[in-house]
């Protein structure tokens, strides 16, 4: 039996194996009811319900050390580098249209999100204006804080963001397609070729951690995915390999990133998050109408699919909307290059009109 008194990166082992315990069988009970993406949210939702609860079965509060996900989302970024080729990147011309569309569509959904936060929740100028930005958690909380928003309200309304959108994008294209998202009864994700050689292995390893480094020491958007993309990418380019990670790795990185996201929910008082939910839900439906109108009015010049377009402008995690493109099988590039330029544009939109909230 291991010792339950271990620590894994300043968490508890007992806490790290009775969430993990939570996690997997939230994510058995959602393949079983087909529901999409069932990994991600069968363990988030699970984890996130006894959370927010406040339940601590056996005693212990459920727990997960964040930087175990930061660790396993280099994953996915190597996996999306394998569909780099050539005719991938003749077809990056034809995006313009959309992301010219992007650079309206994110002051707009910015304004609308503000009106509602400020008129039908009563907030404070500064606490609406930073919890409507479509993007970039971490940067709006820093940027609110500054300007003397409600920290609190302002971290819950823009995780609930993240967390709606990928709850609700995976379900919208469940409703649409008829088939459960990343699911036994979906469409699979590609797991590359049959057989990983020592040398697949090598180079897709190499690309995840000099991806992981320089993500971070250049502080790109999403660095921690965009890093190992980009490096992968050039490696699939180059002839260095075929392959992509296996779908079980696929699995486990979209189980702990659903659990690390729903230990979040712990602590957070009942009746904020009652009203934060409330007015998240509404932002995010207004977000996702606007962004499913700019799809179909831009996916014949794109040349992309009106869903492809539709989950390029969701307001997700560059992570999470990337794994529903792996799953769906669509343009993973065309995705996550349009989710990397809706972070740098949602910030930088921020700024520009921050000053006029003093």
């Amino acid at each position: 039996m291991p010792d339950l008194r271990l620590t894994i990166l300043g968490v508890p082992l007992n806490a790290i194996i009775l969430t993990c315990a939570i996690g997997c069988l939230g994510a058995v009970i959602a393949s079983v009811l087909r529901l999409p993406l069932p990994f991600l949210l069968g363990s988030m939702l699970a984890v996130a319900g006894v959370a927010a609860a406040g339940m601590r079965p056996l005693g212990i509060a459920p727990a997960m050390p964040q930087r175990l996900r930061m660790w396993l989302i280099p994953v996915v970024g190597v996996a999306i580098g394998g569909t780099f080729t050539p005719d991938l990147l003749q077809g990056i011309g034809r995006w313009w249209p959309s992301i010219v569309g992007l650079a309206l569509f994110i002051p707009l959904v910015h304004w609308c999100g503000y009106q509602l936060f400020l008129r039908a929740g009563g907030l404070s100028p500064q606490t609406a204006f930073f919890a409507a930005i479509p993007g970039g958690l971490i940067e709006a909380i820093a940027m609110g804080e500054d300007a003397g928003a409600d920290i609190q309200m302002l971290t819950m309304l823009q995780f609930l963001r993240l967390i709606l959108s990928i709850v609700l994008v995976p379900l919208i294209f469940t409703i649409l397609t008829g088939a459960a998202v990343g699911s036994a009864s979906g469409v699979q994700i590609d797991t590359g070729v049959a057989g990983l050689g020592a040398w697949d292995v090598a180079v897709l390893m190499a690309s995840g951690i000099i991806g992981f480094v320089l993500g971070q020491r250049l502080h790109l958007p999403g660095g921690v995915i965009t890093g190992p993309i980009v490096v992968s990418g050039l490696a699939h380019l180059a002839g260095l390999t075929a392959a992509v990670p296996p779908g079980w790795m696929i699995a486990i990185t979209q189980l702990v990133v659903g659990i690390s996201l729903g230990v979040r929910f712990l602590g957070l008082p009942r009746g904020t998050l009652g009203k934060a939910f409330g007015l998240a839900l509404a932002n995010c439906a207004l977000t996702l109408g606007i962004g499913f109108l700019f799809a179909l009015a831009l996916h014949g010049a794109v040349g992309e699919k009106t869903g492809t377009v539709f989950l390029a402008f969701a307001p997700g995690g560059v992570a999470e909307m990337s794994l529903v493109a792996l799953s769906l099988q669509v343009s993973v590039i065309y995705v996550t290059a349009h989710h990397v330029l809706r972070i740098l544009l949602s910030v930088l939109v921020a700024q520009i009109f921050a000053g006029r909230l003093r």
